[in-house]
C-alpha cells in the first residue's frame, strides 16, 4: 500500500490533506491562495513535526508552494520585475505570521526572498512580462525544490537511520534460531562477500508524529521506521499516545496500521515497564524521536514526554536517536536553556474527543495499568 501524503502537488494546484479530520475523515483541500495556506497552517490543518510546529518541514513547503500556485496563475498582476518582487515579498511575510516561530518557514522564506531577487537582477529580458515571468518562473522553481529536497532528506534519514541501528545488532548462534520470522541475514557491515551470518529483527519505540504527515513524505523518526521495515530489519514499532494533543494516538498510529507495520500503541507512562518486561524478548534496541529545534550545541527541544523517555532509554541501556533534517538546526540558539518552551491552551488538556484511531477501528493496544534534551542524553 502507498504511503500516507500530507502534500499532494502539480504546477498550479497544491492539495493539503486536513489532519483535523483524522482519523475519522480522509479529506484533501484544496489550496490556491496565500490565504488558504495560511488558514491551513494557522488552524494545523497541516502540521509540523509537532503542535508547535518550530521544527516544520509541511508548513514551509506548503506555505512556499502556495504561493507558487499563486505566481502560476499570475494572481500578482504585476507590471514590471519589481513589483514582482514586492508581492513575493509581501505575500511572504504574510505566510510567516501564520507561525512565527517555525525554523523551516523562516528559512523557507529567506530562502525565497534571495532567489527571487537573484532572478530578477539576471534576467536578460528587455519585455517586462518575459522579465516577470522569469522572475515567477525562479520562485516557483525554488518553490518545488524545497518539496524535492525535503523528501530526499527524509530518504535520507531512513536509509541511514535503519543502516545505523542494523549495524549495533550482534550475530546470533544457530541455537537461538528458533523463529525465522524473528530473524534477518546479511553480511556483517564492511566485509563484503563474508559469510552471510543472522540477526535478531530489532524493536523499536517512537513518540508523537514524525511521519509522511509532517513532511513531504516518508518521515524523520518515523521514516526510520518505515525504512527498518522495507528492509525487513524490523520486529515491532511501539508509539506513545502523546498527550495531551494525541498525535501519537491520532496520527501515529493510524499512519503505522495503515502501511501494515506491526505495531502497538501505549500509553505515556508505559514505557519504562515497557522496557523492563519486554526489552529483551522483543529486542527494544531504539527509542527514535524528531526534533522541534536543535542548539548549536546539540541540546533538541521536542515534544514533551521526550525528556522523560531520553532518561529511560539511558538507564535500560537503549539507543536515543534523534531524526532532524538540518533545516530544523538553530545555530543561533547556543543551547536548550535558550530555546522559548511554548506553552499550549488548556483546553489541549481538558477537552475530550472521541475518535477511533485505526483504519475500520482497529490497532494494537497496549493499555497495562515540549521540553529541551541535553545533548549528552542523544546517542546519534
Amino acid at each position: 500500500m502507498a504511503g500516507l501524503e500530507a502534500i499532494k502537488y502539480g504546477r498550479g494546484r497544491l492539495e493539503v490533506l486536513d489532519q483535523l479530520r483524522l482519523p475519522h475523515e480522509f479529506v484533501y483541500d484544496n489550496v490556491s491562495t496565500c490565504e488558504e495556506a495560511f488558514d491551513s497552517i494557522k488552524s494545523m490543518r497541516v502540521r509540523g513535526i509537532y503542535c508547535s510546529a518550530v521544527g516544520a518541514p509541511a508548513i514551509a513547503i506548503v506555505a512556499a508552494l502556495a504561493l507558487g500556485v499563486e505566481l502560476h496563475h499570475k494572481k500578482d498582476d504585476s507590471k514590471t520585475k519589481q513589483e514582482t518582487i514586492q508581492y513575493i515579498n509581501k505575500r511572504l511575510d504574510y505566510l510567516l505570521g501564520s507561525r512565527p516561530t517555525a525554523v523551516d518557514l523562516s528559512n523557507a522564506i529567506k530562502l525565497l526572498k534571495r532567489v527571487s531577487q537573484n532572478a530578477a537582477q539576471t534576467t536578460n529580458a528587455t519585455d517586462d512580462n518575459v522579465a516577470c515571468a522569469d522572475v515567477r518562473n525562479g520562485y516557483i522553481v525554488a518553490a518545488e525544490k524545497i518539496l524535492e529536497d525535503d523528501l530526499t532528506t527524509n530518504l535520507a534519514i531512513g536509509r541511514y537511520g535503519a543502516e545505523y541501528l542494523r549495524r549495533q545488532q550482534m550475530p546470533i548462534g544457530e541455537e537461538d534460531n528458533d523463529d525465522p520470522s524473528k530473524f534477518f541475514t546479511t553480511s556483517p557491515p564492511c566485509t563484503q562477500g563474508a559469510m552471510d551470518k543472522t540477526y535478531r529483527k530489532l524493536s523499536v519505540l517512537t513518540h508523537c508524529n514524525t511521519g509522511s504527515l509532517t513532511t513531504s513524505g516518508h518521515g524523520t523518526a518515523l521514516g526510520i521506521i518505515r525504512s527498518l521495515h522495507k528492509m525487513n530489519y524490523l520486529d515491532h514499532a511501539y508509539c506513545t499516545e502523546t498527550r495531551p494533543y494525541n498525535q501519537g494516538s491520532r496520527l501515529t498510529a493510524f499512519e503505522l496500521v495503515y502501511e501494515n507495520i506491526p505495531s502497538t500503541l501505549i500509553t505515556d507512562s508505559m514505557a519504562g515497564a515497557l522496557f523492563a518486561r519486554m526489552k529483551d524478548i522483543k529486542n527494544i534496541s531504539a527509542v527514535i524521536v524528531g526534533a522541534d529545534r536543535v542548539a548549536r550545541n546539540g541540546d533538541t527541544a521536542n515534544k514533551i514526554g521526550t525528556y522523560s523517555l531520553a532518561v529511560l532509554a539511558k538507564a535500560h541501556n537503549i539507543k536515543f536517536i534523534v531524526a532532524a533534517p538540518t533545516t530544523s538546526i538553530d545555530l543561533e540558539t547556543a543551547s536548550g536553556a535558550d530555546i522559548k518552551i511554548e506553552d499550549r491552551a488548556p483546553t489541549e488538556l481538558t477537552q475530550i474527543s472521541g475518535a477511533i484511531v485505526g483504519k475500520d477501528g482497529h490497532v494494537d493496544v497496549n493499555s497495562t495499568a515540549r521540553v529541551a534534551i541535553a545533548h549528552q542524553g542523544i546517542n546519534v
